[in-house]
This record gives structure tokens, C-alpha cells and sequence, in this order.
């Protein structure tokens, strides 16, 4: 597996297990998430991705309850969380509606939380989850730079932003903000060409990329982009999802596609997509089915 260098200290791999539906399984032991997280090592893949809203705020505990009984377990993984969707349910049940919150004591009280639930001294990156409209980014980072400085986190992101959320957050910050996990798949292109991944690339970030199989659109529906898929993935021995993340990969921005399953089977198949050959004219041949015209 491919690593990702995110800064001269962190690195990821180049795939990353997305946790947001564990707690949605019908069965959290600790045994069974150690199975997800053995079928990830086995492949080279060692970061997973939480947010303290999965699972309705228990998403990030259902993975400590696992990493709390296998000692030495949290040593070979590099952990993402996010933070700042407060929503009217789980332990914000009593709030009135559903907001961000990006102030400092938010943020650092968040941070606790997660490092509690998930029984971890630290976080190696903590993400701004969504871009809050009442930001005051002296605040948010500075709270991002403190959090650093702490150890509680060894750096900070963002997910969902535009480049003028990242340009404005970045310019109060002493501490470089090292990705933006953001939408990209076959199933939603616009930020190839709506300036978010040449922003990247201009201020040599990799971007994390969610849903990267469209929500599970691209292996199910019948279309002219998955047919094209269903052809390269029968003449390379893979199926539709290692095509649609080997199109993610080939990109030079360096995307890390985060792919979520509760399915072991499934699971053990993500490093299928780094077999598949996508040349310039394959991946434009998908982008032109998936568009439904050719490039001007």
C-alpha cells in the first residue's frame, strides 16, 4: 500500500477505512471491529476515519470499546476524527436545531470527548467537519494551533470547505491545515473542474475524498458510466469499486479515497483498486461516460 505524505511528520495510507457506518452494524463487539481493522492491516491500509457525529455520537466509542481491549492495536493505526456538527440527537438531544460550532471551547471540549471514547492520548488529525457560516477563524484557529501545540492532536484539516473557507481559516492559523476531505467520485465530478482540487494542488494538499463510490450509486444503477466501469474492471479481473477508486488514485492531486463498508468481504477488496492500470485515455473515457458527452 502507498503512503500518503500529509506533512514532514504524518503520513497515511493511500486508501483509508471510513468508519461512519460501524455503529450502524448489527453486531459492534470489539471482536468484530478488530476484524474490520485486521482485514485493513492485512491490505497496508492503517488509517481510519471518525467523526464524533457517526452513529449518532457513538461511532468513535464503539471503536474504543475495541481499541481499549487490544492492547497495542492503536500503535498501528493513524486515527481521523472531525468535529463541529452539533445535531439534535444522541448527547445533544435537548438542542432546537441543528448547527455548526467552530468556537474554541467547542472545539477543545470535543477534542476531549473523542479522546475519551475512543481511549487514545492523542489524535493524529482532527477536522473541521463542515464550514461554519458564524466562524470567527481568529478563534477556530487559534483553538486548532492550541490543540497542536498540546499533543492532543498532531495536526489539523478541514472537510467540505471552498478554497476561500480554507484561505481564511489558513491565514489564521500558525500551523499548515493538511487536508480537505471533500465529495469526489465518478457519481460527483464538479470539483475537478470548480477550482477545489486545483486549489489543492496549488498549496500541495491531498485531498481525502468521501463517498467515493457515490453513495453506493456507481455499484448498484445501471448506466453508460458503469457500463464503462463494468468493461475495464471484466479486462483487469476487478469489480466496479476498485475501477471507480483507481480513477480517484490516478489523479496528480493525490486524492485518498475513504472508502466505508461494514461488510468483511468487501473490505478485503479495497486494495484491488491499485491493480487496475488507468491510463490518460481510461480515465477520460470513464469522466466522458459519467458526463454523458465528450470533453470540449
Amino acid at each position: 500500500m502507498d503512503r500518503a505524505y500529509l506533512s514532514e511528520t504524518l503520513n497515511f495510507s493511500r486508501i483509508v477505512y471510513g468508519m461512519w457506518r460501524l455503529a450502524d452494524d448489527a453486531d459492534t463487539s470489539p471482536g468484530h471491529v478488530h476484524a474490520k481493522i485486521d482485514a485493513c492491516l492485512s491490505q497496508g491500509i492503517t488509517t481510519m476515519d471518525q467523526a464524533d457525529i457517526y452513529g449518532g455520537y457513538v461511532a468513535e466509542e464503539v471503536l474504543g470499546t475495541c481499541l481499549k481491549q487490544s492492547p497495542g492495536l492503536r500503535d498501528q493505526l493513524e486515527i481521523v476524527t472531525k468535529c463541529d456538527i452539533v445535531a439534535p440527537i444522541g448527547k445533544y438531544s435537548d438542542r432546537r436545531v441543528k448547527y455548526y460550532d467552530t468556537s474554541a471551547a467547542h472545539i477543545q471540549a470535543s477534542v476531549d470527548a473523542s479522546l475519551t471514547y475512543m481511549g487514545i492520548d492523542h489524535i493524529d488529525l482532527l477536522l473541521i467537519h463542515r464550514p461554519d457560516p458564524m466562524m470567527d477563524a481568529a478563534e477556530t484557529g487559534g483553538a486548532l494551533d492550541a490543540l497542536i501545540q498540546s499533543g492532543k492532536i498532531r495536526a489539523a484539516g478541514v472537510s467540505n470547505f471552498r478554497p476561500w473557507d480554507w484561505d481564511l481559516l489558513q491565514s489564521a492559523m500558525s500551523n499548515r491545515l493538511v487536508t480537505n476531505q471533500i465529495e469526489l467520485s465518478l457519481a460527483t465530478r464538479d470539483s475537478f473542474t470548480n477550482g477545489d482540487l486545483a486549489h489543492l494542488q496549488q498549496h500541495r494538499i491531498s485531498p481525502m475524498a468521501w463517498s467515493p463510490l457515490g453513495g453506493g450509486s456507481l455499484m448498484t444503477e445501471n448506466s453508460a458510466v458503469t457500463g464503462k466501469m463494468d468493461e475495464v474492471a471484466a479486462a483487469q479481473g476487478v469489480d466496479r469499486a476498485a475501477v471507480a477508486v483507481a480513477w480517484l488514485l490516478a489523479h496528480p492531486a493525490g486524492i485518498l479515497p475513504v472508502m466505508g463498508t461494514n461488510t468483511l468481504s468487501r473490505i478485503a477488496t479495497f486494495s484491488d483498486a491499485l491493480k487496475v492500470e488507468m491510463d490518460r485515455q481510461t480515465w477520460f473515457e470513464l469522466y466522458e461516460a459519467a458526463n454523458g458527452q465528450e470533453v470540449a
